[in-house]
């Protein structure tokens, strides 16, 4: 017969294998949840929200003026489509002056095809009307088009970019590009564009339009690298990310260059 110290000591060990294989459950339960938290549709949200916001060039335009401006990408919710795709207001325009956006789009997020080899799909499309969108994300909630509204202002299509998780250890969450070939454009000599698009961790947006002629030689858009469009300072940023948003001199060429429709 065992004494109390021997028995104390069995009964420890049992206890401590017993505590070890709850530790171990749970480690492989929480890894599961983990595993199954990011659905097709999370990735969506994650894209869609990275890009809302205001965020600016200035730095890349302070660094490199003969070859960036300093741009004002705006981006906020309009609605959400009856497929749960995330229908965002995006518009363009130089620093100084905002309420003049050279370029206005409405962007539809949703996960890829599941036959496809991506895990977001970014599509652009054109206004009807849109004179009525501008400044859109800066407008009280209740002077905005609604939503009802937005899905009968959406007009034709014009590009989609396919977004991939970043691999591990890049800088960036998600990148992608349109498909081979790019898309059509006639804008100012061009015969096709292509754009590619990478959202990073630190919430700044990485994008490069490029467009060529029937010979492939590009006719406008940078040539040294995409723009580089960081989250404008906490203090100038309105209350576009609050909850009840998301159910939350340089030479005249180069200006005519950016101003696409």
């Amino acid at each position: 017969m065992g004494t109390d110290s021997e028995s104390d000591g069995g009964g420890s060990a049992v206890r401590g294998l017993v505590l070890k294989a709850v530790v171990l459950l749970g480690g492989f339960l929480l890894f599961k949840r983990f595993r199954r938290a990011t659905t097709r549709w999370d990735h969506a949200r994650i894209v869609a929200e990275s890009l809302s916001g205001e965020k600016f060039s200035r730095d890349q335009a302070s660094r490199d003026p003969q070859n960036y401006f300093n741009l004002r990408m705006l981006t906020c919710p309009a609605t959400e489509m009856v497929d749960s795709s995330r229908v965002l207001y995006f518009e363009q325009a130089f620093w100084r002056t905002p309420q003049k956006p050279f370029r206005q789009r409405f962007y539809m997020v949703k996960p890829c095809p599941k036959e496809m080899k991506c895990d977001v799909e970014l599509s652009s499309y054109a206004l009807r009307d849109a004179e009525e969108y501008k400044n859109f994300c800066d407008r009280p909630k209740d002077q905005r088009p609604q939503a009802e509204e937005v899905v009968g202002d959406i007009a034709e299509h014009l590009t989609t970019i396919y977004l991939s998780r970043c691999e591990r250890g890049k800088r960036c969450l998600y990148e992608g590009s349109t498909p081979p070939g790019g898309f059509p454009n006639p804008w100012n000599g061009a015969s096709y564009c292509t754009t590619d698009l990478a959202v990073h961790k630190n919430g700044e947006i990485h994008t490069w339009d490029r467009c060529y002629d029937e010979e492939g030689n590009q006719v406008w858009g940078a040539k040294e690298g995409p723009y580089e469009f960081k989250p404008a300072p906490a203090s100038s940023v309105n209350d576009m990310f609050s909850p009840l948003n998301f159910p939350p001199k340089l030479q005249e060429d180069r200006r005519s260059i950016l101003m696409k429709e």
